[in-house]
């Protein structure tokens, strides 16, 4: 009996730390597989990317577009066709948002937002990146829709544009079908359509144009500056005791409860969400932005602009400096530890006030 009883004592122990083994490993797998769907994407060239692209818009067959072509348009349009000679105007901008759309989807773990099992579940930090830098592909896209591609206010709306647009708003963190990143591959596969007659007629498809123009820029302005005030407002909201929103006194927040105002007071526990969602901001923000100094490069040396929109790029790629700390730090503005949050509002704050100057440069006629 007492062999049989130490037997089954070693086969349990035995049991147990096989799944005490099996638990180790998989928590071990979880969190090297967190760290590297967790990391931040890098930086990307536009100008390399849009190079790439019409290089391998030729390879997808511009031939077969060329020869379903009428004669009247193949005749007039042969050398075009046979070769791109140069990324033409609005290229670069419209593939910016789309390899930044590709990078979501595409990126180390795929899109993350609308994982349900873990690690990505887990992973909020980058799944606020994600959302943020969302927001600046969706406003640079209906910029492109509503303004860069149309002559005037009652021209007609570019039909890939039309079509591109309303997939980048889908649902952020819809898993079911049809899933985001379906959704949002429309998106892209639209916005490649778009570049495609940028370049050149498609049999009778009309060529697609974009308007560089003063009044399209401002008006994209107008958005950025928002965005930009927005997030630095919330970035601020917890730096100090008595700051319960833009302007707001102690005096006032008492007020403001007694009529019951909310008040705008951010937890030290979401802050890292509004940081990292202003990461994202600022990475898809600083690509746009080189984008709009690429493809808008001679009203903005008209309006000697393009020092203002240096500035812009400058702060954006301050505020993606690396961070060397494991958690986002949160003190106040002079003591012992850093406060992340007010230095990512300092560049934030310097991009929206350039944003401001190109505004009003770009109303002055």
């Amino acid at each position: 009996m007492a062999a049989n009883d130490t037997l089954d004592d070693i086969k349990s122990k035995g049991i147990l730390w096989g799944f005490g083994v099996l638990t180790l490993v998989a928590v071990v797998v979880l969190l090297i597989l967190g760290a590297w769907w967790g990391s931040e994407p890098g930086q990307f060239n536009i100008q390399d990317e849009a190079r790439k692209r019409v290089e391998a818009s030729k390879l997808e067959g511009g031939h077969n577009e060329h020869e379903s072509a009428p004669a009247s348009v193949a005749s007039g349009q042969a050398n075009e066709e046979s070769e791109v000679s140069e990324v033409p105007i609005g290229y670069t901008y419209t593939n910016t948002l789309a390899h930044i759309a590709e990078v979501l989807l595409h990126k180390s773990g795929g899109y993350i937002t609308n994982d349900v099992a873990p690690p990505g579940v887990l992973l909020d930090n980058i799944s606020n990146w994600e959302y943020g830098a969302l927001v600046m592909l969706r406003d640079a896209t209906t910029a492109l829709r509503n303004h860069f591609a149309r002559d005037q206010s009652q021209s007609a709306e570019d039909p890939d544009l039309a079509v591109a647009e309303p997939y980048f708003y889908y649902e952020h963190n819809s898993w079911a079908l049809p899933s985001t990143e379906a959704e949002y591959q429309k998106g892209i596969d639209a916005l490649h359509k778009y570049m495609t007659r940028l370049q050149k007629y498609g049999g009778t498809v009309k060529k697609a144009q974009f308007y560089s123009r003063a009044d399209n820029l401002w008006q994209y302005t107008e958005v950025v500056i928002k965005r930009l005030g927005g997030l630095s407002t919330r970035l601020t909201a917890n730096s100090a005791e008595g700051n319960y929103g833009p302007g707001l006194t102690v005096i006032e927040k008492q007020a403001a409860d007694e009529k019951g105002t909310p008040v705008t007071k951010v937890s030290w526990l979401e802050i890292d969400d509004i940081f990292y969602e202003a990461r994202g901001a600022s990475w898809a923000l600083l690509h746009i932005l080189r984008a709009i100094k690429h493809d808008f490069a001679d009203i903005l040396l008209d309006k000697r602009a393009m020092r203002t929109v240096d500035i812009m790029i400058k702060a954006m790629e301050n505020a993606l400096t690396p961070i060397l700390s494991p958690m986002i730090l949160d003190g106040s503005g002079y003591g012992l530890f850093a406060n992340y949050s007010l230095t990512m509002a300092n560049y934030i704050s310097r991009a929206n006030a350039a944003a401001l100057d190109l505004r009003d440069i770009m109303n002055r006629g």
